[in-house]
């Protein structure tokens, strides 16, 4: 934490000004200078500074360095800005949650013993040594994140719980439960220990936490792991025990029930690539989606079913007239950071009725209408801006060369149509409530509990590819909104049907601090598994 005031007035400093120009007021029996002051009045208002500013005002005078001692002060600080609201002196509510959020969610069949914890001295702690020595510190690491893992990615939560900083990696339900709620899994934990440092342990494996230097900050939006003691990894029936228990947390399942032998296979890929880091990973800054008025749901996290590969975790945003669906986790055919859905609202579809929605081909025969004037729209405007770049080329020539056309006052310009940005113009067509809808026969689903009307529904495209993620291509299918906790997407190449859930759970510091940061995010997120 920074010892020295900044250049120029801190945020704090209207806050001081005010109350030292209320004392310095004239008057009989009134204070005349901030010193003046009694202690607990100055208590009240340092309460109200940024913590980060409180050191260079107790290097302002004795009194100040005293009263900034009081622990109320440094009590607020930490509930205001992080959200510390335990008290210090509760020894049996400090450091539990962890554990038993982890035995809750993760593996109930798990004893308690194995995460028994060794805690600090917090009889004698201090909330400025919590504030100074572990929240100020590492704040910037709190938010959402994203591991570099391969194709697989993931989603890591990274929070101030009780006196810890927890890092939640979050896993979707177990297939196909897409309307359960997400799992988390401690990676990593920050406390205070002895002579009030900092320290950071590693919580990965099934041991328990165990000590390791794991945490470095790179950069600002960018930070890594790592484990020294891989041991405390390791299980006492070797890897096919990890294999067992990793398949019971990460599908609930043991790989006899699972029937299917490609999805057998790519479990199996899924647990040799990933096992091999240890927790010792790279994790990049993302932000939540910024919304508006005019999005037709409010944007955010959803858990989607995608066929062998089971549950992933995606990204909905909105861009002017048309929703942009991210991955946050992926797989070896589309990786993590990919855009999987790419939906025009501008272009709605009405569904036929009923029983004729039940047809596989009349609903194909919709789509691919509308996925034909798209192509033929983009193919226009492709010409006409070609056509535009043309005019301007015989523009510039007839500029330097031919100065009886300039001299006759003839002015050539370049023909854009009036259908230009068709594509991408209009206004989106307001939702009808309460549509019914059914699966067209022959669909594939993972889940066939899915709502039995919708809102609207659009015209899309999905990406598919090979594994390793090749020949990728954008194929057309159809966008169905349920509600605002939930859509769908039919994969007309595919004949697969996926079905997404919000994620409800409230994630702190994670808003982009202006538009601009999200979409560059969002561009860097594909470069970084292309």
């Amino acid at each position: 934490m920074e010892q020295r005031a900044a250049a120029g007035p801190g945020p704090g400093a209207s806050t001081l000004a005010c109350a030292e120009g209320r004392a310095s007021a004239s008057g009989p029996g009134r204070p005349r200078y901030l010193l003046d002051l009694p202690p607990e009045l100055l208590v009240e208002i340092f309460c109200y500074l940024p913590g980060v500013n409180l050191p260079s005002l107790a290097a302002a005078c004795k009194k100040f360095h005293q009263i900034l001692n009081t622990d109320t002060i440094w009590k607020r600080r930490c509930r205001v800005e992080y959200g510390v609201s335990e008290n210090l002196r509760r020894l049996e509510m400090v450091g539990v949650t962890c554990r038993n959020l982890y035995i809750k969610r993760i593996n109930p069949r798990v004893k308690s013993g194995r995460f028994v914890k060794l805690l600090p001295d917090y009889e004698n702690m201090e909330h400025r040594d919590v504030y100074t020595r572990l929240l100020h510190p590492y704040r910037n690491i709190l938010g959402l994140w994203q591991p570099d893992i391969g194709p697989y990615g993931g989603l890591l939560n990274v929070v101030v719980d009780g006196l810890f900083i927890i890092g939640w990696m979050y896993l979707p339900p177990h297939d196909p439960r897409v309307n359960d709620a997400m799992r988390c899994k401690p990676l990593f934990r920050i406390h205070l220990w002895e002579k009030n440092k900092a320290e950071v342990e590693c919580m990965y494996g099934h041991k328990g936490s165990h000590k390791g230097d794991i945490l470095q900050i790179v950069k600002k939006d960018e930070f890594s792991t790592k484990c020294n003691q891989t041991d405390f990894h390791r299980m006492a029936g070797g890897r096919q025990e990890e294999f067992r228990t990793w398949l019971a947390e990460e599908w609930g399942r043991t790989l006899e029930d699972i029937f299917h032998e490609h999805m057998q296979e790519l479990i199996l890929m899924k647990f040799i690539y990933t096992s091999q880091y240890d927790n010792c990973l790279t994790y990049r800054r993302i932000y939540l989606p910024p919304s508006s008025p005019e999005d037709l749901i409010p944007p955010g996290l959803f858990k989607g079913t995608y066929g062998s590969h089971g549950l992933e975790i995606v990204m909905l945003s909105f861009h002017g007239t048309h929703i942009k669906v991210t991955k946050i986790t992926g797989d070896p055919n589309v990786p993590a950071g990919q855009l999987t859905l790419h939906i025009d609202v501008t272009r709605p579809v009405q569904l036929p009725d009923i029983e004729h929605l039940r047809s596989f081909d009349k609903l194909s025969r919709i789509v691919l209408e509308i996925h034909q004037q798209v192509q033929c729209d983009q193919q226009n405007q492709e010409h006409r801006q070609e056509n535009a770049q043309c005019s301007m080329d015989s523009l510039q020539s007839a500029c330097n060369g031919d100065q009886r056309v300039k001299a006759a006052g003839m002015s050539m310009k370049p023909e854009t149509g009036e259908a230009e940005g068709a594509t991408a113009g209009g206004s989106p067509t307001p939702p009808v409530p309460g549509q019914p809808f059914v699966l067209p026969v022959g669909v594939m689903a993972r889940n066939e509990v899915y709502p039995r009307t919708c809102r609207a529904c659009f015209y899309g495209t999905g990406l598919i590819a090979g594994h390793g993620f090749t020949s990728p291509e954008r194929t057309p299918g159809l966008f169905v909104l349920f509600d605002e906790r939930c859509f769908g997407f039919i994969w007309l190449d595919l004949k697969s049907f996926s079905l997404y859930s919000r994620i409800e759970d409230s994630l702190r510091s994670a808003q982009a601090p202006f538009k601009e940061a999200f979409e560059l995010m969002l561009k860097s997120m594909q470069s970084w598994t292309s």
